[in-house]
């Protein structure tokens, strides 16, 4: 247990998903007792995240975060949107974790300016993200969802074992990752275990680490993989990065898997590509729009597969940020107490 010089003061503004209890639970078993809290509840998910001034996903709280920020060292939060305004009003804060994969929720430069360290907690839904993305992956590939519906509306098809109407299977396959960080290398791992080939795209990957994945530029993993997934981060570098040009160089009937960021991806597209069969089927958990948007062409498109962004939506996820953001609480005190 590390030492604590002096109370700390904490604000805990967590939400219905990375509750307030969560991090004091995880904050008191690695910190001990020691310490003051604050709490505050956002409304995320029962309100939608989405941009607070000039920062991105976050909660509408500006005005909460600025009153419940006085004095306070240490802030923990999901979606606290920390914008340029309630950073000058936290004239104490010197630590500001954030329990996600990035603080896209954090102006960073003017957390910069007024001297506040901001953390983040990568990894924290990597087992969730990776498991969802080969769920989705396996559902279309053998049409799950369509099977399912049908036999619900009472339609017992045997005719889908006519060869021009069954799925396909992962083993033997040759799956293209464009992006390996947690979940990618994470998703690699599961999916050589079915005996897929791995081919890895990713210009910032440790070539040594790559687990038995096989390095390849994108036109090169484009022209082989019969199943494309993306986990690449949405940067200004990799914003649209898969278009009409891309998809037309995948073989045809391959299977599109998105479980990163719908920024990524140009929609229209996609279903462009299943119209065309030049996609035998996409399996989507993120989107350009989010909430899907009522006319979105996604929702009458042939052989898709359609999740609300809940990849990382698993109670571990969760409990996991609580206990990575207390780990980045405890190296502030250690560093405090010298």
């Amino acid at each position: 247990m590390s030492p604590v010089p002096t109370p700390l003061s904490v604000l805990i503004a967590g939400d219905h998903f990375v509750t307030p209890d969560l991090v004091a639970d995880a904050l008191r078993a690695r910190i001990g007792p020691s310490f003051t809290a604050r709490t505050v509840t956002l409304p995320w998910p029962y309100t939608p995240f989405g941009p607070v001034a000039e920062v991105d996903e976050a909660s509408d709280a500006e005005d909460e975060m600025i009153a419940a920020l006085s004095g306070v060292e240490v802030a923990v939060t999901q979606m606290g949107p920390f914008t340029a305004r309630v950073l000058a009003a936290a004239d104490a804060l010197r630590l500001l974790v954030v329990c996600r994969g990035g603080p896209v929720n954090v102006n960073l430069a003017a957390a910069a300016e007024a001297g506040v360290e901001v953390r983040s907690t990568p990894g924290r839904n990597a087992v969730a993200a990776a498991e969802h993305t080969v769920a989705l992956l396996l559902a279309a590939l053998r049409q799950i969802p369509q099977r399912h519906e049908g036999l619900r509306d009472g339609a017992w098809r045997s005719d889908l074992y006519a060869l021009d109407e069954v799925g396909a299977e992962l083993g033997g396959s040759t799956v293209g990752l464009v992006g390996y960080g947690a979940i990618g290398r994470r998703v690699g791992r599961i999916l050589r275990a079915f005996d897929a080939e791995v081919l890895v795209h990713d210009p910032y990957a440790d070539l040594a680490t790559l687990d038995g994945a096989i390095p390849a530029d994108l036109p090169e993993l484009l022209d082989r993989c019969t199943v494309l997934s993306l986990h690449a981060r949405l940067t200004a570098e990799t914003a649209g990065m898969i278009g009409a040009k891309e998809l037309s160089r995948l073989p045809r009937g391959a299977v599109l898997v998105n479980t990163a960021r719908g920024g990524l991806l140009d929609y229209d597209a996609v279903v462009d590509a299943l119209e065309s069969g030049q996609l035998g089927a996409a399996a989507l958990d993120v989107f350009d729009a989010e909430p899907l948007p009522a006319g979105s062409r996604l929702r009458t498109a042939p052989r898709v597969v359609l999740t609300p962004h809940l990849a990382g939506a698993t109670r571990q996820t969760a409990e996991r940020a609580a206990a990575l953001a207390a780990d980045a609480v405890a190296e502030h005190l250690a560093g405090r107490s010298r």
